[in-house]
């Protein structure tokens, strides 16, 4: 393997401590199919069924999404992620300092803090919609994901839930928001800032605008497990996934 091969196999470096053991080596092990050159890649894909492809993949996605869920939707697991905590609105942020000057700081952190703990709330509600997007996988699917790129298994899960998703996360983060006054007061005047171009228009109003960012960070941790998955090859734990990895030489 040279070195842009190694280069594209090394996992990133997330500075968080190692808490995903319990993967089983399953979800390790389809790391080896993909991480192999082009060329080798499609002679092993040709030699495995795709029955055999889908039911390997299936299985550890399945497994690296649960991960990514579980760990976000744990008390702090936004609010204690530096890679996916939500900041507030750029217009109230920059209110912050001020506000505190004024002993109104308090607010500011309650609302903080209100919209990271939505989006812990809102993140388990993603898994049965994940795993039915596993199941709805064509053989296809699966092929364009195996030869995709260190995330295929991420945007094919953007494309087909994002939508769904958005749609069962607002209520949830809504519901979490409405309790803190200054959000109210921060949509009266953010939605008229931003027609005189004053405010970004993703965050004129706060509910959509934390909706979307706990997207980015469910798909981002996803991300995150799909590398560690291609990276880190292992040994297969079930017969399915014993017959595809051997059929690659692994």
């Amino acid at each position: 393997m040279d070195k842009a091969d190694q280069f594209t196999c090394n996992p990133l470096e997330s500075g968080r401590p190692t808490t995903r053991r319990d993967l089983s080596g399953l979800l390790l092990a389809s790391a080896a199919l993909l991480c192999l050159p082009a060329p080798a890649l499609a002679q092993a894909l040709a030699a495995v069924s795709g029955a055999d492809q889908i039911g390997a993949l299936r299985a550890a996605l399945g497994q690296g999404a649960s991960a990514a869920v579980s760990l976000l939707g744990a008390t702090n697991g936004f609010w204690s992620n530096p890679q996916v905590k939500i900041p507030l609105p750029d217009a109230l942020e920059r209110l912050r300092s001020p506000a505190r000057l004024l002993g109104m700081g308090g607010q500011f952190d309650e609302l903080h803090q209100s919209i990271n703990r939505a989006a812990e709330v809102a993140v388990p509600q993603s898994i049965s919609l994940l795993q039915s997007a596993i199941k709805a996988m064509s053989v296809q699917d699966a092929q364009g994901i195996l030869t995709g790129g260190q995330t295929a298994a991420t945007d094919y899960f953007r494309k087909v839930t994002s939508g769904e998703l958005f749609n069962r996360f607002l209520p949830v983060v809504t519901k979490a928001t409405e309790k803190v006054g200054l959000a109210q007061q921060y949509n009266a005047i953010a939605e008229r800032g931003s027609s005189f171009g004053l405010v970004d228009a993703k965050q004129a109003k706060l509910e959509p605008y934390v909706t979307n960012k706990a997207l980015d960070g469910l798909y981002l941790m996803i991300g995150e497990e799909e590398k560690k998955i291609r990276a880190n090859p292992a040994a297969a734990a079930t017969d399915v996934a014993r017959r595809v990895f051997g059929a690659i030489g692994r």
